[in-house]
This record gives structure tokens, C-alpha cells and sequence, in this order.
């Protein structure tokens, strides 16, 4: 028996003034030979991953026979309470929260996914995005099949539920193959919970030893040390785990693919505190920071991060150039957190809601203001005019990274080519239309060197270089899907 509990709500929680790639989504997986608290449990995990995607949040609880579900929109804080996770008993749960890259923020997009299927109930959350997900959802429609949302997160839980095997493992191997581009799925059965791994290993995944007995899975390290994880390791590119109570098996199920790796995870998703590819990521920030100094070094009096992603690198900046550090801009954390729409007096004043300038650290000063990633252009020059009505004699903008000249496929939502502004401007044009006295972005070999891999082999660097590791050519915009569900 299948029991689902969604609450609707509004407001989406997206942060309507930055400027930057948003995140993918988080996936978090936990089964525990006791059951005590096991949705408590996947709320404060998802807490911990609660910066990869503020949409919307979700969890699915098993007890053995059935499974509940409680999702709505809104940050992980807000969609959950103690009276509704009160429900959610069992002793497996996955969770997950939400920054729509296929399909759009809508309710029924919401994540997990759960279905009652000839097998008993089936549960799906996933980090990533198909490249594939139109033709597979033709196939599907073509076979009968009654599609309710635009997501390809559907696309997996229909065809796992329609997939022959004996065992969830097996239809997953059987299933699988087909799947095409970035996929970090968890599944949530009636009494294991399973995750898998797309054989390039685009997005991170992660699992860890529970405590007090069972595993959790995480798209970060950072959730699984938050829930007090040990034994932590990363699961491999094509690897299947099945978590069952106390057991934890563990197969190679894909043949893996020649490894790509997002470099961006390191450039600013991930949180800092987190490994990937066992890098730890706040230190290969400060040597980005290092990097950049060493290639685009300027004579200048203080070094100031555009909190937060950047203020690693902005410490090793400092570091390796002998200019000072210091803040010269105060985020305002929660302007992101609001339901409530700016007037459109305080819509016009833009960069100033989510930010303030720090004068007393910037007046008369030569500035060089360390950014992580340069997308559309509209918020840095704001923050370059920013600086200099603070005081600020010079402003040099140097980039953690190198130009983002082409679109992501694979689950981080840039926007299309033309929208991105080093796709259109020389960096040149790009330093006069923010305004800056110079502009320098961190070489791609330069960001390689800083990540550990001095060929780039293991990663994807497709959004600096357009060299996809596979063909994107099927790829769909993000709202290709709503034009019949609108």
C-alpha cells in the first residue's frame, strides 16, 4: 500500500538578484536497522545540503510494507515540521531538495517521486539531468504510458516501474543503460533503499556508516558528517549500492565511462566543508585564489571576496599576492529566503538588497574583487558601481574560473549559449559594460592545477571549452516539456 501526504504551498525561494549558475539538487538516502527517528534523520541531512537547491524539498519514508511521502515548495526549514514529519515512521527514507534544471518549479515537479508498481512501492529522487529525457519520454507516451509531470525524474521512476527483473537491482541494471547524461538517483522500495551512479560520474554521490548502525547516502560529504557518518567514501561512477537495515552491498552494475567530473562543483556548488573526488573543496578554492594571483596579479591596496563562495579563493589571493585581505561587502543571507516580491522601487535598487558596502575598509583604496563565476554580467556591475560609490578608487574583477561560454547539460542550469555573456563579449567588452578597471578570469589550466589534475583528465570543463564528454545533441531547454502540462 502506497499512502501520499503533499502539501501545496507558494513561493518558490529562488534568489531573484544573483547572478550565478544555479544549483542542481541534493539526494540524500538512509536505511537503519531500527527505524527510531529515521525521518528526523533525513531533515537535518537535508539541511546540510540545503544551498544545492532551495525550490523545493521532499521525503519519502518505507516501513517495510508501505511508503509516505511529504513534499511542497519552500526551503527544508519550512516544508517540514513535527507535525508532519510525525508520519513518516519506518526504517528507510530518501529525501531531496529541488532547483529545477529539466521542467519547471511546479508542484507536480516536486520531488520524490513516488508510485505504486506490480513490485510494491518505488520512490525516486535525482541529482543530474538526461540528455536523452525527449526521446525517452516519446517512448513512453508511445507505450501508453500517462505522463503528470515534466520532469525526468518521472522519466526514471515509469521505467524502473515497468522494467522486468527479480530484484530492484536487476530492473535498475536493465534500465540504466538506457539513461544518458548525469544521474545520481536514490530509490526508496519497500525495505531497502538503493543508489546508482551514471557511469561519467558527472555529479558527486557519497556514502557513510551510521552511528548507531545502517548507512546513509548524500550527494555531499558535508550531510553525511552533519548525520555523524564514518567509513566515508564516494560511490563509483556505475556503482549500485543497496542499503538494507545494517547490510550495505556494493556493485560495479555500468560499465564505467571515461570519468567527467563537474569541475564547478569545486568553483562554487559544493559547500565548503565537503570532499569531492577526495579533494577537500574550501582548499582547492584558496588555490584557485592562488592561481589567479600568480596569472592576473594588479598593484592594489586590499583583496575583498564577493561573499560567500569566493572567500577562500579571495584568502589565497591575498596569500600569494602579499595584498591584504579584508571584507568589503556584507551578503545579506536571507534576501533569497523571502516569499515576498521587492516593490518595483526596491526591484530597480537590485544589488543593494542582497548586498552592502563596507566604506571604512574601501575608501581611497585600490580594490581587486574576487568572483567565482561571471554568467550574465548583471550583477557584477552593479557591485563594481557598489565599490566605487564606497570609496573605492579602482576596482580589478578577477574570476575563480575561466569564461562560461557554453550551456550545461548535465544538470546545472546556466542558461542557453546566448545567455551567457562570455559567449557574446570579448573580455574586453565584458570589463567595459561592468565597468571594472580590469578583468581577468583563472586560466582553464590554471583552475586544473588548483583541482589536482594538471591534464584535466577526470572532469568536465564543457561549459569553458564546449568539448561535451558526450553528445548533447538531443538535449532539451529546461521548459521544453510544459507546453502541454502548462
Amino acid at each position: 500500500m502506497v499512502t501520499t501526504r503533499v502539501t501545496l504551498g507558494g513561493g518558490d525561494g529562488r534568489d531573484p538578484i544573483d547572478d550565478r549558475p544555479n544549483e542542481e539538487c541534493g539526494v540524500l538516502g538512509i536505511s537503519t536497522p531500527h527505524g527510531d527517528g529515521v525521518a528526523q534523520m533525513a531533515f537535518f541531512g537535508l539541511f546540510a545540503l540545503q544551498h544545492r537547491g532551495q525550490e523545493a524539498a521532499g521525503i519519502a519514508v518505507s516501513d517495510g510494507r508501505r511508503a509516505r511521502v511529504h513534499k511542497d515548495e519552500g526551503l527544508v526549514a519550512n516544508v517540514f515540521t513535527g507535525d508532519t514529519l510525525a508520519p513518516l515512521t519506518g526504517y528507510h527514507a530518501i529525501g531531496h531538495t529541488r532547483y529545477s534544471t529539466t521542467g519547471s518549479n511546479a508542484v507536480r515537479n516536486i520531488q520524490p517521486f513516488l508510485v505504486e508498481t506490480m513490485h510494491g512501492p518505488l520512490a525516486v529522487a535525482h541529482n543530474g539531468n538526461l540528455v536523452n529525457a525527449s526521446t525517452l519520454r516519446d517512448e513512453l507516451l508511445a507505450r501508453g504510458f500517462g505522463l503528470t509531470a515534466t520532469s525526468d525524474t518521472e522519466v526514471f521512476t515509469l521505467m524502473l516501474a515497468a522494467s522486468g527483473g527479480r530484484t530492484w537491482e536487476e530492473r535498475l541494471e536493465r534500465t540504466a543503460p538506457a539513461w544518458k547524461g548525469a544521474f545520481s538517483l536514490v530509490l526508496l522500495t519497500a525495505d531497502q533503499v538503493i543508489a546508482v551512479r551514471d557511469p561519467w560520474g558527472f555529479r558527486p554521490l557519497s556514502v557513510g556508516r551510521l552511528p548507531q548502525g545502517g548507512h546513509a547516502i548524500a550527494s555531499e560529504t558535508c550531510a553525511l558528517v552533519t548525520l555523524g557518518c564514518t567509513e566515508i567514501s564516494e560511490v563509483a561512477p556505475g556503482e549500485i549500492v543497496s542499503l538494507r537495515g545494517a547490510e550495505i552491498e556494493r556493485h560495479q552494475a555500468l560499465a564505467p565511462a571515461r570519468p567527467a567530473r563537474c569541475t564547478f562543483e569545486f568553483v562554487y556548488f559544493s559547500r565548503p566543508d565537503s570532499v569531492w573526488d577526495g579533494h577537500n573543496v574550501h582548499h582547492v578554492r584558496q588555490r584557485l585564489g592562488e592561481e589567479l594571483a600568480t596569472e592576473s596579479g594588479v598593484d592594489a591596496d586590499v583583496v575583498v571576496p564577493v561573499p560567500d563562495s569566493s572567500i577562500p579563493a579571495a584568502v589565497g589571493f591575498s596569500r600569494a599576492s602579499g595584498i591584504p585581505f579584508n571584507d568589503g561587502l556584507i551578503k545579506n543571507r536571507y534576501i533569497g529566503r523571502t516569499f515576498i516580491e521587492p516593490t518595483q522601487d526596491m526591484r530597480e535598487r537590485g544589488v543593494a538588497l542582497k548586498f552592502n558596502a563596507l566604506a571604512e575598509n574601501l575608501q581611497g583604496r585600490r580594490v581587486v574583487m574576487i568572483d567565482d563565476s561571471l554568467v550574465r554580467g548583471t550583477t557584477a556591475g552593479p557591485l563594481v558601481r557598489l565599490l566605487r560609490e564606497a570609496g573605492a578608487t579602482e576596482v580589478h574583477l578577477r574570476i575563480t574560473c575561466p569564461p562560461i561560454t557554453h550551456a550545461c547539460h548535465f544538470g546545472v542550469d546556466m542558461g542557453h549559449d546566448g545567455d551567457l555573456m562570455a559567449s557574446r563579449k570579448t573580455i574586453e567588452e565584458m570589463r567595459e559594460f561592468i565597468g571594472a578597471d580590469s578583468l581577468a578570469f583563472l586560466s582553464l589550466d590554471g583552475m586544473m592545477r588548483a583541482v589536482g589534475s594538471a591534464d584535466g583528465a577526470g572532469y568536465c570543463n564543457a561549459c569553458f571549452t564546449g568539448e561535451y564528454p558526450i553528445p548533447v545533441g538531443d538535449a532539451q531547454a529546461k521548459l521544453s516539456f510544459e507546453g502541454v502540462l502548462a
